[in-house]
């Protein structure tokens, strides 16, 4: 008994509370760097707004990411060196100066490293990172405070090492932008089960706005519905009354001299008013020209990106506009509609015809009947497929230039994970195809 009590006296009791001590602190310093990093700043931003002073300190030294791991790894380091050193220590002059005194300290102090100070504290972090990163902020501001003209040297040297071999080191470049953080979330969300496709749609097709362009949606000038403007004012008014659209653009001599757009109130209004009311003349109509009723024509770069397209529509109070590419020739017409549609999906009134929109059908055999016309985009949002649309606009066009000719029917394809099988074809225009997932 007398040869064991100076081993176990006050000064090992009180070197053993240093040892916990510190790795209580390397558990601080593991979980702060979990929560911190792992925690999102959209989040934080939401929490201080509603006054947390924490979140809104955490947002401040997650902004250099660098200065914050480096003071957190130094912190941590030193720690656990400290508590090892300590603790070797202690079984030293338990067991006296052999190997068995080292290699149980090693054991002992990496168990509890190990569970203690990184498992334990970083599953607490990961688990719970936005609360934990608004707790544990402020402590670590004045970590990184206190350690910056360390971290500082030591990022300098790092930097000069990697720059020997070429390597340029850039603290944000590993920041990834806020759209694609949101497209991949809600990809991941959707794959998972808690996003619903039609909400995962919506969003990215109003993320989607600033990279896609009037040419991609537009109405082709070989399905836009014209006004002679050499037709009699009968005639004019006889389409207009049984035309599914209110806006119709008006041309003159041939259809790509587009004089005005004309609104099926504006023409009624002014008929009206020249036939002289309700008890007026019909044939008064003989005299009326429909180019004094036409609105001017709005006419856009094919090039256009739907999101400026948009914000156009609003800023000019208007609906329509007619496509033009660099020559000036009619490509075709775009409405607020037609983008707004890609947001929000298809969108059809009682003056739409039932089949005016593509219809994915599927076949006996499992695979899917699609029209040439429908664009990838529609078909992708249908069956939740990943064709690309980068060089085409449509499914028919995609064949066309992934096979580079212009196939007749029965050929069949295969390419990006699919069979294409051609079932129709109108001059130099495939109609209809089958398509099947490989």
């Amino acid at each position: 008994m007398e040869t064991i009590s100076p081993v176990l006296d006050s000064a090992f009791w009180i070197t053993a509370g240093v040892v916990l001590f510190l790795l209580v602190l390397s558990a601080f310093f593991s979980g702060s760097e979990t929560a911190l990093t792992a925690a999102s700043r959209g989040k934080l931003r939401t929490q201080a707004d509603k006054g947390s002073k924490g979140a809104a300190t955490a947002l401040a030294i997650t902004e250099d990411n660098e200065r914050l791991i480096g003071s957190v790894l130094l912190g941590n380091n030193l720690v656990n060196i400290l508590a090892t050193s300590l603790t070797t220590a202690l079984f030293t002059r338990t067991f006296g100066e052999s190997g068995l005194a080292l290699g149980m300290a090693t054991l002992v102090m990496t168990a509890l490293i190990l569970i203690f100070a990184e498992v334990m504290p970083k599953t607490y972090a990961i688990t719970n990172s936005e609360s934990a990163a608004a707790m544990v902020s402020r402590p670590i501001a004045l970590v990184v405070k206190i350690f910056s003209p360390i971290v500082g040297a030591v990022r300098l040297m790092v930097r000069s090492v990697l720059s020997l071999f070429g390597i340029k080191t850039d603290p944000d470049s590993h920041i990834m932008a806020v759209r694609e953080e949101i497209a991949g979330a809600l990809q991941l969300g959707h794959s998972e089960g808690v996003v619903e496709k039609e909400d995962r749609d919506r969003i990215l097709g109003a993320l989607d706005l600033a990279d896609r362009t009037v040419e991609e949606i537009m109405l082709h000038r070989s399905g836009i519905e014209m006004i002679n403007s050499a037709n009699a004012p009968h005639e004019v008014l006889q389409q207009c009354l049984t035309s599914n659209h209110t806006r119709l653009p008006v041309f003159q001599d041939d259809p790509e001299n587009i004089i005005g757009v004309i609104h099926a109130k504006d023409l009624l209004r002014a008929m009206y008013s020249e036939i002289g009311g309700p008890d007026g003349d019909a044939a008064k109509l003989a005299n009326f020209e429909i180019t004094g009723v036409a609105n001017p024509p709005y006419f856009v770069p094919e090039t256009t990106t739907l999101d400026d397209q948009m914000r156009q529509f609003l800023r000019r109070r208007t609906h329509f506009a007619l496509v033009v590419d660099e020559y000036g020739s009619l490509q075709g017409l775009i409405t607020l509609e037609d983008i707004l549609e890609e947001i929000v999906g298809e969108i059809t009134d009682e003056f739409d015809p039932d089949d005016a929109d593509p219809v994915v059908a599927q076949s006996e055999d499992g695979a899917f009947l699609v029209e040439g016309a429908m664009t990838i985009r529609d078909l992708n949002r249908a069956k939740d497929w990943n064709l690309p649309d980068e060089e085409a606009n449509t499914v028919a066009g995609l064949v066309i230039h992934e096979a580079q000719m212009i196939p007749t029917v029965g050929q069949v394809f295969s390419f990006h994970g699919f069979r294409f099988q051609v079932e129709g074809r109108q001059g130099n225009r495939i109609t209809h195809l089958k398509i099947r997932p490989l």
